[in-house]
């Protein structure tokens, strides 16, 4: 099966999403990129627990920065999720091969990363009001499954 998209988690701090993502990554034919540092190790149990038995199912690149990251998934639009995301992430006409990137889960994408030259737009989950964010792995589903839908699900079994 080839991948279709993409997932670029920047310094996740917490092992449980990235487990939880591993798994997104399997069942949806996605890649998954981490970039350095990392808030743990891939020896974590939560990590581990997360990703129950899909480690070797999935697709995981962990790039020492972001340059090389950038490097590797280029020349691919980037499609960076943020609260403050200047489009709703319904609009996008996603494409294969396109990254969705996300910020570590305690302050989210830093100003640099949002404004990037790589960045092709900067793009938001609806929320209501007054809440600070969705838990990561969470918005990397939502996305992800908007990406694959618009795709007709490319690759799955049809039922």
């Amino acid at each position: 099966m080839s991948s279709v998209f993409r997932i670029l988690f920047y310094t996740p701090e917490i092992p449980g999403n990235t487990g939880n993502a591993i798994r997104l990554a399997a069942v949806t034919g996605s890649e998954l990129h981490l970039v350095e540092p990392l808030g743990f190790d891939f020896e974590d149990s939560k990590l581990r627990r997360a990703g129950l038995d899909y480690h070797d199912l999935a697709v995981v690149t962990v790039h020492k920065d972001i340059e090389a990251a950038w490097a590797a998934l280029a020349p691919a639009r980037v499609f960076a999720f943020t609260s403050e995301g200047e489009t709703r992430y319904t609009d996008i006409a996603y494409e294969p091969g396109d990254v969705l990137l996300f910020g570590p889960e305690s302050v989210g994408l830093p100003a640099g990363l949002k404004t990037d030259a790589h960045v092709t737009a900067t793009v938001r989950l609806p929320m209501l009001e007054a809440r600070r964010s969705l838990n990561l792995a969470n918005s990397a589903s939502i996305a992800v499954y908007e990406a694959w839908r618009q795709h007709s699900f490319a690759n799955a079994p049809s039922t």
